[in-house]
């Protein structure tokens, strides 16, 4: 059986390979610096600068 390359151990959070996220107050973030969404969106298609994307995939966690 092929192990789950997304699988981090060290909290048993699945995250997307590569992707790193310091966001902590977004529901997708996890105990390190990555994101356990299935698929991240990011835009918009107009922007010119990393300054002027976002992550549509953001949603706040609950407390």
């Amino acid at each position: 059986m092929e192990e789950n390359k997304n699988y981090e151990s060290g909290c048993g959070c699945k995250h997307i390979k590569g992707i790193k996220c310091n966001v902590q107050n977004c529901y997708y973030h996890d105990c390190d610096t990555y994101c356990t969404a299935n698929e991240i969106a990011v835009g918009p298609h107009s922007a010119v600068s990393s300054g002027e994307t976002l992550c549509a995939t953001f949603k706040p966690k609950e407390d």
